[in-house]
């Protein structure tokens, strides 16, 4: 199932099971995922995407490997907030990924999450080639972590780390 609120994600998740984040490329799609108790978020690895049914039985191979409990898509919004393009795809996945698995799905607002990755990266001396192997999956990592943040906000606990 599908949820646009964050709230209503939050209450269609188990007490405790890890969530896997998503930053859909047109190429690649960056996985990161968190603890079972949701409150770090650790950049995982970059899938080259092929045809949906592949890439849909990829994630799924992951959530069941880790016993997984939902899905924190990251949202490619304009600068304005609009909706682009970008943004219809990524809804189109998610629709079409909550038809063959049974996880809660919630968006979370990916701008600027590319950007933070490679800072980071770069702060970090990272060459420009490994940069490009796991951007994705950084940035899926600081999707996720925004997530989390404000589940633990949810519940009233400030002390995310």
């Amino acid at each position: 199932m599908i949820h646009v609120e964050v709230e209503k994600f939050a209450a269609a998740l188990p007490r405790v099971g890890g969530l896997l984040g998503l930053d859909l490329g047109t190429k690649t799609i960056g996985l990161a995922v968190s603890d079972h108790t949701r409150r770090v978020a650790t950049p995982l690895l970059t899938l080259r995407r092929t045809k949906f049914t592949a890439d849909a039985q990829a994630l799924a191979d992951h959530v069941a490997a880790r016993a997984l409990v939902g899905f924190v898509l990251g949202l490619p919004l304009n600068m304005d907030g609009s909706e682009g393009p970008r943004a219809q795809s990524t809804r189109a996945f998610a629709r079409n990924l909550s038809t063959r698995l049974d996880h809660p799905i919630t968006f979370w607002d990916k701008r600027l999450s590319t950007v933070a990755a490679e800072r980071a990266l770069l702060e970090a001396d990272t060459s420009r080639r490994r940069r490009a192997d796991v951007i994705a999956h950084v940035a899926a990592g600081y999707i996720l972590q925004g997530c989390l943040d404000r589940l633990l906000h949810l519940q009233g606990k400030t002390d995310v780390r």
